[in-house]
């Protein structure tokens, strides 16, 4: 027989439906959604998100990186929240359920309080933070990174688009360029829940409903330019190109030999190049293209590093290229804090669902959270482990299970006394 904290329970129902009402924002033929970070189908999610925040009694506060702050107070308003949130933008084939199950999970949470006239000792709040995807502004996590204080303001406010605007333009323009200051020396948080699907198969395949995430892995992005000779590709014999774009190639390749040396945890995938002139009878001058690394150890995660690198400039050498190399985002892996950890996989154990821990393969707004808050994430099933993608899906019953195990993780922080809630945030 089901347990639950208080015998609060969330409705299933009524969170998959808000789901489904955000999916009609930003809709593709596929099912999916494409809502890029400020672009006006961000505004519009953003919009109807607050408009349910303030029907279901809550305040609004947004910070100068547009990151939203929906709160339901508490007895003692005085304590620091008990937070929960995710994010509202998309990729460009992006799914109905990657962050934004997150945010409406937590309005859920919300909402199945204000059902039971249930007061909790300290506020809750639902966040939702800007750019988590790093599509439309690289680096991701740029919003969170603030709030952490791992990036300026400035720097984060400039980040660009390829066609050049700024984040800060973009806020303006959109309407969510925020009066309050940015990180958490003007917002202490007592602790941080975030519930996202997996966007791997191990759950599903292993017939699990929740993954309770102890670890996240590290990640190292790099851009990097070659530049050689555009020249016709008629009259120019093989032997005398520098082509940029052959050098591209052989680190595409390096790339994922790099992946299969570090298995069976690393990744590594080249997902953006740009080609110039990008013309079918001239030879390639000038590529511009990413590389994205992850691993949960520090250690391999820096191999990975010196093995990049030692291609590049090989590959630089031998095709006669001039090379531009930068990283522009790096993190370490992550250890989510113990008690967070310990409130999922009690509200999974008063609820009977099958578990496993897990570490997450992906970024998320709680890996820059945990650097000043007590974080926990909770992880739900997505079918084929598909996501990032128009035809990434979850089941009603997953959602539920995800959404209840949410609710009654918060509500171990935010009655709980003060020693146990964590209320004085970490340096």
């Amino acid at each position: 027989m089901t347990r639950t904290i208080h015998n609060l329970t969330i409705n299933g129902d009524r969170l998959w439906q808000s789901l489904m009402d955000m999916a009609k924002i930003g809709a593709t033929e596929k099912g999916g959604v494409c809502r890029l970070a400020l672009t006006d189908e961000d505004k519009a999610g953003r919009d109807l998100f607050v408009q349910w925040c303030r029907d279901a009694g809550c305040s609004i506060r947004i910070d100068a990186m547009g990151n939203i702050f929906a709160r339901r107070e508490g007895r003692n308003p005085a304590l620091p929240p008990v937070m929960t949130g995710s994010h509202l933008d998309s990729q460009p084939t992006g799914g109905r359920f990657d962050g934004v199950y997150g945010v409406l999970a937590g309005l859920e949470v919300i909402r199945a309080l204000n059902d039971a006239s249930y007061e909790t000792e300290a506020p809750v709040e639902v966040a939702v933070w800007t750019n988590e995807e790093g599509s439309r502004f690289a680096p991701a996590m740029i919003s969170s990174g603030v709030f952490a204080k791992v990036f300026e303001p400035d720097y984060g406010l400039s980040r660009t688009t390829l066609d050049g605007q700024t984040i800060a333009q973009e806020l303006k323009r959109i309407g969510y360029d925020g009066p309050d200051h940015p990180t958490v020396d003007a917002h202490p948080v007592g602790a941080y829940f975030e519930a996202h699907i997996e966007q791997g198969p191990i759950l599903e395949a292993e017939g699990k409903t929740i993954g309770v995430v102890t670890d996240a892995q590290g990640q190292r992005w790099y851009e990097i330019t070659f530049t050689g000779q555009e020249s016709h590709a008629g009259p120019t014999p093989m032997n005398r190109r520098r082509d940029a774009l052959v050098g591209a190639a052989r680190i595409v390749e390096a790339v994922n030999r790099i992946g299969h040396a570090h298995q069976p945890y690393a990744c590594a995938t080249v997902g953006l190049m740009q080609i110039h002139p990008n013309s079918r009878n001239v030879i390639p001058g000038k590529v511009f293209f990413t590389v994205d690394f992850r691993h949960p150890d520090d250690a391999v995660l820096a191999q990975m590093d010196r093995d990049l690198r030692a291609a590049c400039e090989a590959v630089a050498q031998e095709v006669g290229l001039e090379m531009d190399f930068k990283q522009i985002w790096y993190y370490a892996p992550i250890r989510f804090e113990e008690s967070c950890v310990a409130a999922v996989r009690a509200a999974v154990d008063r609820n009977g669902f099958a578990a496993r821990d897990m570490v997450s393969g992906a970024g998320h707004d709680a890996c820059y959270l945990s650097k000043v808050v007590p974080t926990g994430m909770v992880f739900i099933p997505c079918i084929d482990g598909i996501s990032h993608n128009e035809v990434e899906d979850a089941t009603p019953e997953w959602v539920a299970a995800g959404g209840q195990v949410l609710l009654e993780a918060m509500l171990a922080k935010a009655d709980a006394p003060a020693a146990v809630r964590g209320d004085v945030v970490p340096a």
